[in-house]
């Protein structure tokens, strides 16, 4: 028996400590020693960086835009590429109204096998004629590694979709590119599982990061999805990331994306991903979300009068001649 006299010496409360990992549990970790933090997205959490994150995207061959703090950026276009007349049309159209980047899918997940799928490299290639047109930068999104080199030679933005949010691999393969990446919420993650998402793409050393709030899914059926707008706000207080909103996923019906991209500008948003197609009833996917050219022009038109209310410029591609071949 050990009597008190021989006993060590307990650590005050103060002094005692729990190994701040990952650090001192795992000597091969590749993050840097950072101060002690209480959250687990230490990079993607205001405790390390309060003051929000803005960066540019600077397109090849194409007009720049920055992406947050007091900048506010439209990315308008087809859920799926098409055709080159499709696409070009539609960037065109989005460039006049005063879009800053263009979105439109390549590779495209479905949830039946038997759904059309994409174009592919040529869905990329048609993109890549539509930026050339136009100088809107390219986002699109990659859905595994092994095309992860292809679409950056193709894109401006690399989209992490939905369905990806927590494909760790790929996460850290973006994270390993000079480009920009749009992180979309998994469409049954919580805060925190998508800040931890972020968070795979920012240790990775990729600080250029884009978050989208997209919907999540919830007992309601009258919307597809429920847009999480609150989320926004409280996104807000926790990250300094930027934060778009794609109304068009998030509700499901095209005749409530302009309301809810209101909604979303004034919930603090640095900006909206939107679906915009030449002739929506016809669009081989989700048509019924899709807008045409005229409602897209009148919510930007809205953006113009709202943006300045909650301190946000409108960023877009002003200077360029659409419709002229480079």
């Amino acid at each position: 028996m050990i009597n008190a006299a021989e006993a060590p010496p307990i650590a005050a409360e103060s002094e005692q400590r729990i190994p701040h990992a990952p650090d001192e549990m795992n000597a091969s970790w590749p993050l840097p020693r950072t101060p002690f933090v209480s959250s687990p997205y230490r990079l993607a959490g205001r405790e390390l960086h309060p003051q929000d994150s803005v960066f540019s995207v600077i397109p090849t061959n194409g007009v720049s835009f920055q992406v947050g703090a007091d900048a506010f950026s439209v990315i308008g276009g087809p859920c799926t590429v098409e055709s080159e007349q499709q696409i070009v049309e539609t960037a065109i159209a989005v460039r006049r109204a005063g879009g800053a980047a263009l979105r439109g899918g390549a590779f495209k997940p479905r949830t039946s096998p038997y759904s059309f799928q994409g174009l592919k490299e040529d869905g990329l290639k048609m993109l890549a004629t539509a930026r050339k047109e136009t100088g809107l930068a390219v986002v699109t999104e990659v859905m595994s590694i092994d095309k992860v080199d292809l679409v950056a030679e193709y894109a401006d933005i690399i989209q992490i979709g939905s369905r990806n949010m927590q494909n760790y691999p790929l996460l850290e393969a973006v994270g390993a590119l000079d480009k920009p990446v749009l992180l979309k919420r998994g469409l049954s993650a919580t805060v925190s599982e998508f800040l931890s998402a972020a968070e795979y793409v920012l240790a990775r050393g990729n600080q250029s990061v884009i978050l989208c709030e997209r919907g999540i899914r919830t007992f309601e059926s009258d919307t597809r999805f429920t847009l999480a707008l609150g989320t926004v706000a409280l996104l807000k207080e926790k990250t300094h990331l930027p934060i778009l909103v794609d109304p068009s996923h998030g509700v499901g019906k095209a005749s409530l994306v302009r309301p809810m991209s209101r909604a979303a500008i004034a919930a603090g948003a640095d900006g909206l991903l939107i679906e915009v197609h030449p002739d929506p009833i016809h669009s081989v996917v989700d048509g019924d979300q899709s807008i045409g050219f005229d409602t897209f022009a009148a919510i930007m038109n809205d953006i113009l009068q709202l943006a300045p209310i909650v301190g946000k410029s409108i960023c877009h591609a002003a200077s360029i001649e659409v419709g002229v071949k480079k």
